[in-house]
């Protein structure tokens, strides 16, 4: 049963994100928070859509969730931790890796709401630049900058490598940082395309204040992110 119910959501997944690809072309013409309005709806789609596999969203911690200019450090885990923050942030800006700019269409997109893009190769020269880019994105906007201070998907329960990114924003940015934890891994894995039922929970929680030193930073900010994730898996 899991397995037909994945392979019917893979099915409508890439049916809706490819037709939406395509109708929301004229966006592109249009000022950038059209494109971030169209990301919003395909976002609320595939949430929809999931309901095919029995698998549920559950935001929580709403009262901890910015909507004004913010920086946003959220456990990584799937895809789709990047796909669910569209449906409710109502302007998220994304650290993205260059890869992705590669895919037809969503490049695109991304291109037209000025996501930051980095290149996990490029060493000292890629943080100065994103850092740069970051105070480029929220000067003159409240946007919601998105970072994953894993830079790669993990598997849950397990702890990931925080990279240094994260700091420089918060060094540079000088502002409190939003913390996300979740289970999302559990129910779209990072690898594979069973999409097992039940609730996939992304909790805010109470940010940090700006501030602190790096390596107090660091070390709450994971401590924090972690075992709300753990709490969430029920370790």
């Amino acid at each position: 049963m899991i397995l037909a119910r994945s392979i019917l959501f893979l099915a409508l997944f890439y049916l809706w994100s490819g037709a939406l690809s395509i109708l929301c072309l004229p966006v592109l013409l249009m000022p950038r928070r059209a494109t971030i309005a169209a990301f919003r709806f395909w976002s609320k789609g595939v949430i929809a859509l999931l309901g095919v596999c029995g698998v549920k969203v559950e935001l929580r911690g709403r009262e901890h969730m910015p909507t004004g200019k913010a920086l946003i450090a959220a456990k990584h885990l799937c895809m789709f931790d990047v796909f669910a923050q569209f449906a409710w942030l109502p302007d998220s800006c994304f650290v993205m890796r260059k890869e992705l700019m590669a895919i037809p269409f969503f490049g695109w997109y991304a291109k037209k709401t000025r996501m930051i893009v980095v290149d996990r190769e490029g060493g000292a020269r890629a943080l100065k630049d994103l850092v740069r880019d970051g105070q480029d994105r929220l000067a003159g906007a409240d946007r919601q900058l998105v970072i994953f201070p894993e830079g790669t998907r993990g598997q849950p329960g397990v702890a990931g490598t925080y990279q240094p990114g994260v700091a420089g924003l918060y060094r540079d940015l000088s502002m409190p940082v939003a913390l996300v934890a979740t289970n999302s891994g559990v129910h779209w894995p990072a690898h594979g395309f069973l999409r097992k039922p039940g609730t996939i929970v992304f909790e805010y929680l109470p940010p940090l204040p700006a501030g602190l030193k790096r390596a107090e930073f660091m070390r709450e900010m994971q401590d924090r992110i972690e075992t709300a994730s753990n709490a969430l898996l029920g370790l």
